[in-house]
């Protein structure tokens, strides 16, 4: 199985966490951290990307290994044109659990969930209260 997990500054560990309970230990995993601005990849990203590859390993028993892939460009286009080989996108919703309903996803959030070219898991970027 190959797997994308969209990974954003504001979820990334939920993100991680998910995709470490939810895929099989030997999910072909790739994080994908995209941005708008390109002068801001080299400096944000590859930071970002090694504490969501290290919170994926410490889910896992033994730890997993994943592709980091940092992209600039459009967001919804870069997410949804990395997504074309893979069998599942991993990303979260934009807003906590009170917030249920379709103002849980945004724009681009939405955008990658309806144009995704494989099953997608739509995980919570929080844990649920009571």
């Amino acid at each position: 199985m190959r797997v994308l997990v969209w990974i954003v500054e504001e979820t990334w560990q939920a993100t991680a966490a998910a995709a470490a309970a939810f895929l099989p230990f030997d999910a072909d995993t790739t994080l994908l951290y995209v941005r708008s601005d390109a002068e801001t990849v080299a400096r944000g990203a590859r930071d970002l990307l090694a504490d969501a590859q290290a919170a994926l390993g410490r889910q896992a028993a033994l730890g997993r290994q994943a592709v980091l892939d940092a992209r600039s460009g459009r967001i919804e286009y870069e997410v949804v044109a990395a997504a074309a080989t893979v069998d599942l996108i991993v990303p979260a919703r934009d807003e906590d659990h009170p917030r249920h309903g379709p103002r849980s996803l945004g724009p681009t959030a939405r955008y990658v969930v309806d144009h995704a070219p494989s099953a997608v898991l739509l995980v919570w970027p929080d844990t649920p209260s009571g």
